[in-house]
């Protein structure tokens, strides 16, 4: 996959080309990142790229020549070109998905108030990661790029992106590890009861715990079948699976393989 990201500040990029995961890939030619300043395309003796909204107005827009003439000369009619921006819709891991299918995205920094919208007409989508502001594109740029890397088989172990948060519209169940207990913190000992089956439940109920009380509204787009209907009214109800007799042998059971 080739990703390209037009900024005005290249080296903001720098350490993220060549850190963790997304270094890892790059280096195994699973992505390949192009970071490509667009002050290079000004015609300007300066390299400015903004200039004062026409009609008047607060700030500097970015101006098309620079952005338009950088686009063309960056990407192909195969290239699916996305701005970043308040206007787009918000982004999701959904929308992750969709684009690491994709062999060839552009990803577009904005600055300053904004860019000329006629440049809009270039571009295939608009996308936002949340109702707050920033001072330009380059970190959705970055977030988008890094949650695209990561879904690309090979970057990381298929195993590690089964269970995260939102892969099937819940939150992830809470994740302990050694040592069992720590600061009176103890790792509940069901997790140790060495049945698969019961602790996949266990999983299941706490990862619809979690996204019924933080959130909520993750529900309406969920799917969700008799075993998780049961899982929340037992939450709801403040009934707790754990205590029937089939858990407690089990955990029993398990005794032995708890350090």
């Amino acid at each position: 996959m080739k990703i390209t990201i037009l900024t005005i500040f290249p080296s903001f990029y720098q350490e993220f080309i060549k850190s963790s995961i997304i270094g890892r890939a790059i280096s195994k030619g699973i992505v390949e990142i192009n970071i490509v300043n667009i002050r290079d395309y000004s015609l300007d003796k300066n390299h400015r790229v903004d200039d004062h909204p026409i009609g008047g107005g607060a700030g500097l827009i970015m101006r098309l020549e620079p952005l338009l003439d950088c686009l063309k000369a960056n990407t192909t009619s195969n290239t699916y070109k996305i701005t970043m921006g308040p206007k787009g819709h918000t982004y999701t891991q959904d929308d992750a998905k969709r684009l690491s299918k994709m062999d060839e995205i552009c990803l577009i920094c904005g600055h300053y108030e904004g860019i000329d919208c006629r440049f809009s007409d270039y571009v295939d989508e608009e996308l936002s990661i949340g109702d707050f502001i920033l001072t330009g594109g380059e970190i959705p740029a970055m977030a988008i790029a890094d949650s695209i890397v990561r879904l690309l088989k090979g970057s990381i172990a298929d195993d590690s992106t089964k269970e995260e948060s939102f892969n099937d519209g819940v939150l992830e169940y809470p994740q302990y590890t050694y040592p069992k207990e720590y600061d009176g913190k103890k790792i509940p000992d069901i997790l140790f009861c060495g049945n698969h089956q019961i602790i996949d439940d266990y999983h299941r109920k706490e990862a619809l715990k979690e996204t019924l009380v933080k959130r909520p509204d993750l529900f309406k787009n969920i799917t969700y079948t008799k075993k998780d209907a049961t899982f929340i009214d037992e939450i709801k109800t403040g009934k707790n699976s754990s205590d029937s007799e089939k858990v407690k042998e089990a955990i029993q059971k398990g005794k032995k393989f708890i350090k």
